[in-house]
């Protein structure tokens, strides 16, 4: 991009966030904010553009069609495996012993945290993944809540029992789900999705005799092991760190399978991963299974750590952040969905003291990474569908026979 090109769309994001400033901060400083937004992406964008021009006038012509051009940051980096386990290993201690110097009130916000990263995931199998936008996420999520909180207190069911039942219930809705909307998509399914939100919505809040209404269910049985109840924010953080832990390998391990490919195949292209052989319709309904089943075991754990459940608690808000944090993360990225759901949890707390501009900044945020980054902080703009060298060996012994 040019460089008059450059100060004409800096110069534009500058006084379009200093209008939105100005009624909170006053013209003076409004002026000012506007002026060093403009100033400085118009140094990093230059910096960047002559870095850009130095490398390809470096390369001939002989070279130039022959090698890409280097990538420039972080994108040039690609650790090894041994790399990626030292480095998982090493973040697993640090989350371990983290909570040693924390008080209760950061417990909490890491603990709300690590129930975001679960829901995230789980959401962006179905939309990161197989490219089905679902807005009714979190009725999965209050499925989950409330099973748990009808067995625990009608049938007396222990949490760890009721924690698989919840997954399960939540899956076989997610099953339901998935049948209804074989033939939808786009807008289309997004808009029955928003609909079966508000019908799971609608029900909590009256059948009485079931979930008790808007007053919601009271005196929910906490985990317990033995004698050891949990009761204190570092018990629940722990729980919710194993849980996610178990929720990052499963969805690895998914991405990385034969079901993960048929689900970024039907992303891509669905007529043509249907000509390929791929069976869609078992193929999107496990995807809302799949996604189902960790809101439902996130529901489940909302239940035991607050004792408390409410309708209040699972509205279309809550879906939109989640698919907030995919989007911002980067869809189908496991490690930019975790970011995601990171930021938008815990920067709300840090900027705290700036309670009035939290929802602006956050929205401000929202709009310049669909500007410079749509395909989230870590995400790849290319997102097709690569066979390995193991897949390209079995096609070719299939196709020799050898």
């Amino acid at each position: 991009m040019r460089l008059p090109m450059l100060l004409l769309r800096w110069t534009g994001i500058a006084v379009w966030i200093g209008l939105l400033i100005l009624p909170f901060a006053g013209l003076r400083q409004a002026v000012l904010i506007a002026a060093v937004i403009a100033l400085g992406g118009l140094l990093w964008s230059a910096t960047i553009w002559v870095s850009a021009s130095s490398r390809m006038q470096a390369l001939t012509a002989e070279t130039a069609r022959r090698i890409r051009p280097p990538e420039a940051g972080w994108r040039s980096f690609r650790p090894t495996v041994p790399q990626r386990q030292a480095f998982f290993v090493l973040l697993l201690l640090l989350l371990m012993i983290l909570p040693l110097g924390m008080n209760n009130y950061i417990m909490d916000v890491l603990t709300l945290a690590g129930i975001y990263v679960v829901l995230a995931l789980g959401l962006n199998i179905v939309v990161g993944m197989a490219g089905l936008l679902d807005l009714g996420y979190i009725s999965f999520y209050a499925i989950g809540a409330y099973s748990y909180a009808l067995l625990s207190t009608k049938l007396g069911v222990s949490f760890w029992i009721a924690l698989p039942l919840g997954g399960m219930a939540a899956a076989a809705f997610g099953i339901a789900l998935g049948v209804i909307t074989l033939r939808l998509r786009g807008d289309y399914l997004a808009i029955v999705t928003l609909g079966f939100i508000q019908i799971v919505n609608l029900v909590l809040k009256n059948w009485d005799s079931v979930t008790n209404g808007p007053n919601g269910i009271l005196n929910i049985g906490r985990p317990a092991i033995g004698s050891f109840v949990f009761s204190q924010p570092i018990h629940f953080y722990y729980l919710i760190l194993g849980l996610a832990l178990l929720t990052v390998l499963a969805v690895n391990r998914l991405n990385r399978s034969r079901i993960g490919r048929a689900w970024i195949a039907i992303r891509e292209d669905e007529v043509a991963a249907q000509a390929m052989g791929v069976d869609t319709t078992r193929m999107k309904i496990s995807a809302f299974a799949l996604g189902a089943v960790w809101a439902g075991l996130a529901g489940v754990f909302f239940a035991g750590k607050f004792a408390f459940v409410s309708p209040e608690s699972f509205t279309f808000f809550e879906s939109v952040i989640v698919l907030s944090m995919v989007v911002l993360g980067g869809m189908g990225s496991i490690p930019g969905v975790i970011l995601g759901a990171l930021i938008v949890v815990i920067l709300p707390e840090v900027l705290r003291e700036f309670a009035s501009y939290r929802m602006l900044i956050f929205g401000v945020a929202l709009v310049l990474m669909m500007i410079f980054r749509p395909q989230g902080i870590i995400g790849n703009p290319r997102r097709r569908l690569e066979l390995r060298p193991e897949d390209e060996d079995a096609i070719m012994r299939r196709r020799t026979g050898v």
